[in-house]
């Protein structure tokens, strides 16, 4: 940790040297390095995860009229980047073990638009997010959006180093929405989102869209706005690049031990044949999810909820968004067991048995039906 941070020191004292805050040397790299690691042609900084996947959307001419199928169990910033790009977003039902979207859902959830019931939506994109450091199914949802002529933007913001064989997630589809702010895998000291593209000319109209719609500066060619990666940013996340994979692997060892001393006790997370977890979140499944919660912090462990309502149940969207035939039963039924238990590179191995005596102390049943 002194490491780290004797380097963001040096990495913050260079650009103030520099001089130049915005849209600089260190951007131009770190866009660079990222590309590199998922493994696309290119990346774009932009100013949050939203704003990655707003653009995207903007990029690809999705908008006014247009459906864009995503899952309520998420960040609400996943839906509000639908919004904000003019698209409406139609709701897909999820996975009980992956908490990842199901493609049967996805099925249904197009060809209810397909049928008219939503009113005059035309399917336009789907937007699979790869909760908690889980990838989506991609492969099936590749499937259905190719036939359906979808476009595919991942929310990748809770999976940065997540993979399907040797696939990472973010690339894909279209283009990988990833979020840096500070809590995610990779983040940096204050808020920051980058867009992984596979192809160079949707890179290149992101890159406009994120000032002004500029191409030569002050000449917008096209309506845009104002969400860049600031050079401070980028210089921090430099060095966290560089530390990603051993961290991660440092969060897949504790998933591990938590997953083979709580198995018994809790539904703990599964991951698919042929994924590699990110572990964003460690988030188990419990019948009694308040009372561990409160019992959890009388021995100061402090374990949190993502995401207690879903966004369909919450004030803004109520009964005002597109549902599949038959609701969201998954979503809404895992919405009252979840519990995300501590996780991060940094916990010790003492305060990991700390936390599993804590849980095995509990008294009564945990497992869910």
């Amino acid at each position: 940790m002194d490491r780290c941070r004797d380097e963001i020191l040096a990495a913050v004292s260079r650009v103030l040297d520099r001089g130049q805050y915005i849209l600089g040397p260190e951007v131009e790299a770190f866009e660079r390095e990222f590309a590199a690691f998922v493994g696309t042609g290119d990346a774009v900084g932009v100013g949050t995860g939203t704003a990655a996947i707003e653009l995207a959307l903007k990029a690809l001419d999705v908008g006014t009229g247009d459906a864009v199928f995503t899952v309520s169990h998420t960040s609400g910033a996943t839906i509000a980047a639908i919004e904000l790009a003019g698209a409406r977003p139609v709701f897909v039902d999820i996975d009980r073990s992956t908490f990842v979207m199901d493609p049967k859902s996805l099925e249904a959830s197009i060809a209810a638009v397909d049928s008219g019931i939503h009113g005059a939506l035309r399917p336009a994109a789907v937007i699979p997010v790869h909760l908690y450091g889980h990838p989506a199914p991609m492969p099936e949802i590749l499937r259905i959006a190719r036939q359906h002529s979808l476009r595919i933007v991942e929310d990748a913001s809770q999976s940065h180093g997540a993979r399907i064989g040797e696939i990472q997630t973010g690339t894909f589809g279209d283009a990988g929405a990833f979020s840096l702010y500070p809590t995610k895998n990779l983040g940096a000291l204050g808020d920051g989102g980058i867009l992984a593209c596979r192809n160079p000319g949707l890179a290149d109209r992101v890159r406009r869209l994120r000032q002004y719609g500029w191409r030569q500066p002050q000449c917008s060619e096209e309506p845009g706005t104002n969400s860049r990666l600031d050079e401070l940013q980028a210089a921090i996340l430099r060095i966290r690049l560089r530390r990603l994979e051993d961290e991660n692997v440092r969060r897949r060892q504790l998933a591990a031990r938590f997953n083979r001393d709580l198995t018994d006790r809790l539904a703990c997370p599964r991951t698919a044949d042929g994924c590699v977890h990110a572990f964003h979140l460690y988030v188990v499944r419990t019948a009694a999810r308040d009372r561990l919660r409160h019992h959890l912090a009388e021995s100061g462990i402090d374990a949190g909820v993502h995401y207690p309502l879903p966004v369909h149940l919450q004030p803004a969207y109520l009964n005002r968004l597109p549902m599949p035939p038959g609701g969201l039963p998954v979503t809404e039924s895992i919405s009252g067991q979840i519990l995300s238990l501590p996780l991060h590179p940094h916990l010790t191995d003492e305060e990991a048995d700390r936390i599993v005596s804590a849980v095995n102390s509990f008294p009564g049943n945990l497992l869910p039906d």
